[in-house]
């Protein structure tokens, strides 16, 4: 795990200065605090900082074969990388270290391009072809680690996060008016936008080629899951899953220093701490809470769970007045504004562990992998509403657009009259209509067509759901678009800030290639969500922790705090002409949605949170002070 940079000057093929990658390497010197390297030869610079996680002595990078022919930089694991070294040492590779890096560099030498395919883990990484003067930059799968880059005059800058590009510029990044619209429809910016113009962000499963002249971006990650046939019976599918759990468990326990867990109490937590069990004891496990007073504390589930698996448990308590404190440098950690409560807890809990562990596990992946999203219930049950007659369907939909807010279920029921899957899986995630949102823009200042930018975002992903009902085509998307870009996102950037490896183990690549070929019937099945992920969970864990509210770090509390915090300044910020956003927004437009708001009739909390984030974003930015905030944040 680490921090990458690098600068490539594709086309005059000008000399790189080493100054400018020591630069972009400093900015993300929180990323890796146990060591930094270097490589600079003619039109090429890579730049490296390690968090030292495996073969703590022989991990040093850039690293090269030992004809120096081909040049890596690396951040990730590559959890498959044993049972590669084997299978390259076979072919003749001979290899120095016992570092999972070196297997890129003999992977590149035996397979080229395709060792992408070859390999089972999280990574962002560039590879420095000498000979034929070609460098190939790739994500993972499923966009666990960030690759961010900047093409500008013939120059290529990448880096692990945005500010060892912005290192490289002479004038403040500017904010790109179009991603911002995206902003405000998700909440994030998807890949490949950035909310800064010029800046853009590698998709997952995607590469980066610069040869000869030019650079290309493709997707390489191009799995099409194909229901198995015959179908599984319910009995198999539950041994099986049971086994990739435990397998995935032993990949992501590799490890040369302590591996902690981020428990929040809740089924999916659990089943992973029930699994590192298989495989040691007295587990370091950490949970976020607020006090015995608010009942969406999850400290005595967590603590219950963990004591159940002899675990030593750390509890983390925040209070509103540290929540209000930090906001500000949490914002700036992110780099790109997030409307989500969630990393707040995620920052702290991450802080906390990192006093005892260097790399943690977290249960993000089954609500995406498995239907556990309200959003899932209507699209699951989506064709049962096309084939009701259409008289019912027109009273059902007149009655809930008179109901006072529920805009969620608003939007839902009006996303399954559009028949293009894409465009009604767009409505589903989008916070409002996009005329709504369009709407809120000065006169002139969006691109026709710019919050379709994430149809076009798409457009590569959807042949490979043929095949597949729509149920597995949304959540397909869902891995690759909405997971990635805005909880992996955020997951990297508050790990990271603390010098801290957060790993996914629902996310390894065996385990979601199977599961995306399950029935929709096995993902939500009357109404039940993650139901065959819970059957699984009924071998593993306690039954009470099975019937257990789902909280997530108990994130209403600080929903509600969030809303407290954000409400006092809300009136001020949006009824204020002067604030920032609206060098961007109609403060008319904007201030009419919020008075409709007001009324009660309609419920727009999420977008004005985006906005009133949005504005906090640009203070950050623009202050005279952000670099003392990122100092103390301390990304």
């Amino acid at each position: 795990m680490c921090g990458i940079c690098g600068q490539f000057n594709f086309a005059d093929r000008d000399p790189v200065s080493r100054h400018n990658i020591e630069r972009m390497a400093d900015s993300i010197a929180h990323r890796g605090p146990d060591d930094s390297g270097y490589y600079v030869s003619g039109p090429l610079g890579l730049g490296f900082r390690r968090l030292s996680i495996i073969d703590l002595t022989g991990g040093h990078q850039p690293m090269s074969d030992q004809e120096e022919s081909v040049w890596v930089v690396f951040n990730g694991e590559i959890y498959n990388f044993p049972e590669l070294k084997r299978e390259l040492e076979s072919h003749g590779h001979v290899f120095r270290t016992r570092c999972d890096t070196e297997v890129l560099v003999h992977g590149y030498k035996q397979w080229g391009d395709d060792v992408v395919n070859h390999l089972n883990g999280m990574f962002g990484f560039a590879i420095w072809d000498v000979r034929n003067q070609r460098l190939v930059i790739a994500r993972d799968p499923f966009g666990i680690k960030l690759i961010y880059y900047r093409i500008d005059r013939g120059c290529l800058y990448f880096g692990s996060e945005i500010r060892a590009l912005r290192a490289t510029l002479d004038e403040p990044a500017e904010v790109d008016v179009d991603a911002l619209n995206l902003f405000l429809r998700y909440r994030y910016t998807p890949s490949p936008h950035t909310i800064f113009k010029g800046i853009q962000k590698l998709a997952a499963g995607s590469m980066l080629v610069c040869e000869k002249g030019s650079c290309q971006v493709r997707h390489w990650y191009n799995y099409r899951p194909t229901p198995f046939s015959p179908a599984k019976p319910i009995r198999q599918v539950r041994e099986e899953l049971l086994e990739l759990y435990e397998k995935a468990m032993e990949r992501h326990l590799l490890s040369d220093v302590p591996v902690g867990l981020l428990l929040s109490g809740g089924v999916d937590s659990s089943v992973l701490l029930a699994l590192m069990s298989h495989y040691g004891s007295k587990w370091r496990t950490y949970t976020v809470g607020y006090g015995s007073s608010f009942a969406d504390d999850e400290l005595s589930d967590a603590a219950k769970t963990a004591k159940h698996y002899g675990a030593q448990h750390t509890e983390v308590l925040l209070d509103r007045g540290t929540f209000e404190s930090a906001l500000s440098g949490i914002v700036s950690c992110l780099e790109e504004p997030i409307a989500s409560s969630s990393i707040v807890p995620m920052y702290f809990v991450c802080q906390r562990a990192r006093e005892d562990v260097k790399v943690a596990l977290i249960g993000q992946g089954p609500d995406e992998l498995f239907g556990g999203y309200r959003r899932h219930i209507g699209v699951r049950y989506g064709a049962a509403w096309s084939g009701t007659p259409a008289w019912i369907r027109t009273s059902i939909s007149s009655a809930i657009s008179a109901l006072p807010r529920n805009e969620t279920l608003k939007r839902g029921i009006h996303s399954l009259s559009e028949q293009e899957p894409l465009r009604r899986f767009q409505q589903v995630l989008s916070l409002l209509p996009g005329d709504d949102v369009d709407a809120l823009f000065h006169a002139g200042r969006l691109a026709p067509g710019s919050g379709d930018q994430i149809l076009e975002a798409w457009k590569d992903l959807a042949p490979l759901t043929k095949g597949i009902d729509d149920f597995g085509g949304f959540q397909f998307l869902e891995m690759r678009s909405t997971l990635p870009d805005e909880l992996l996102m955020f997951g990297d950037k508050l790990s990271m800030a603390h010098s801290l490896e957060v790993r996914v183990p629902y996310l390894d690549k065996e385990l979601v290639e199977y599961v995306e070929r399950l029935p929709a019937t096995m993902k939500v099945r009357l109404g039940s969500q993650k139901w065959i992920h819970r059957q699984v969970a009924r071998r593993l864990v306690p039954a009470e922790v099975l019937t257990r509210k789902k909280r997530g770090f108990a994130v209403n509390v600080v929903d509600d705090w969030f809303r407290s915090a954000m409400g006092t300044k809300m009136r001020d910020v949006l009824m204020d002409n002067d604030s920032r956003m609206y060098g961007y927004l109609d403060p008319k437009q904007v201030q009419h949605l919020f008075k409709r708001h007001q009324s009660g009739r309609e419920d727009f909390h999420k977008v004005l949170f985006s906005l009133v984030v949005f504005e906090e974003w640009l203070r950050v930015q623009q202050s005279p002070v952000r670099a003392a905030l990122e100092v103390s944040a301390p990304c």
